[in-house]
């Protein structure tokens, strides 16, 4: 399976091959598009911060992103049962944007033009919402997959945002960095060994490399949830005594990882790790009742873990008017 940018004939080609579960699109009961746009962002407030999230768009994803250890069938009637697609996934990309004190923080940087063509809008989507990206004081990286690092570069691969402090884990760092990775991944993965190296290398981005407990503002702090990738972080903010749980890919799907919290997917490194790491948030944020952001959740991906036996359950947020 190619892991950049797969065609949708070779994501249908599953649904294809068990007609048994392939909907007509008239049963899904999915809303068509909208005549026009509809917002990019979502405002609330936590304690003294203003957080905003903003799209950076969608795109398609193989079915095997999401319970390769499960049973085909039985994912497949997952999918059905919660009105999804049997023939893609569909991820969200929903950007955290903080505004603390004299901090303006935002997590990940996109797509940019360099991965599909509907995605790679953060810039011009935060522009929309009033926020001015090039004020921005950080720039926090969850992981060096190509929809939350490659937008760093502009059209003259330099920074996107040239005055921010760039941070990402340091094992995350060393291992994209590491000599000779990119002869030693499978072929269709070496692009992603590029992107990421070529990402961390742009011109004009100083990092800071930070292990778990980082605190990149007051009140944002890095916590260590390798699995999806070896360094992968999530940010945990705290205001008050308010706190929310940005997940990053940390978890990635807001319906079959919440039921299903041991089904994995292609994209996780180490599947061990991905699950021990994803029981642990779901643990947490349900006993201590932390609101979380999925990254890849329907946007704009705020909500609340709900234990329910051995599995949970995603609460959307309530949206404020």
């Amino acid at each position: 399976m190619p892991l950049l940018r797969p065609t949708r004939r070779e994501m249908l080609a599953l649904a294809a091959a068990m007609p048994a579960f392939a909907m007509p699109a008239a049963l899904r009961a999915e809303l068509g598009p909208p005549d026009g746009e509809n917002p990019a962002h979502f405002r609330f407030t936590l304690g003294d911060m203003k957080i905003t999230i903003v799209s950076d768009g969608w795109f398609p994803q193989p079915l095997t992103a999401l319970g390769m250890n499960a049973d085909e069938a039985e994912k497949l009637a997952f999918l059905e049962a919660h009105f999804l697609p049997t023939d893609e996934l569909v991820g969200h990309t929903n950007h955290v944007y903080i505004e603390t004190g004299e901090a303006k923080v935002l997590i990940d940087v996109g797509s940019g033009n360099r991965f599909f063509d509907t995605a790679g809008r953060l810039m011009s989507n935060m522009e929309a919402a009033g926020i001015d990206p090039f004020a921005t004081t950080h720039v926090v990286v969850t992981h060096a997959h190509p929809d939350h690092i490659w937008g760093v570069r502009d059209d003259f691969d330099e920074a996107i945002i040239p005055d921010a402090e760039y941070v990402i884990g340091e094992a995350e760092h060393d291992y994209w960095l590491q000599d000779g990775l990119v002869d030693r991944v499978a072929p269709e993965a070496q692009q992603f060994v590029l992107g990421a190296v070529n990402s961390i290398n742009v011109d004009g981005a100083e990092w800071t490399l930070a292990g778990d407990g980082h605190e990149v503002a007051p009140g944002v702090r890095l916590m260590s949830t390798n699995g999806h990738t070896p360094g992968h972080m999530s940010i945990l903010l705290e205001s008050g005594d308010d706190q929310l749980l940005v997940l990053g890919d940390a978890i990635t799907h807001a319906f079959g990882h919440f039921a299903h919290p041991d089904w994995y997917g292609s994209m996780d490194s180490d599947p061990e790790a991905t699950v021990a790491t994803r029981r642990r948030i779901l643990d947490m944020a349900a006993a201590d009742r932390i609101p979380v952001v999925g990254y890849h959740f329907p946007f704009p991906g705020v909500g609340h873990v709900k234990a329910e036996g051995e599995a949970y359950a995603f609460v959307p947020a309530l949206w404020r008017f």
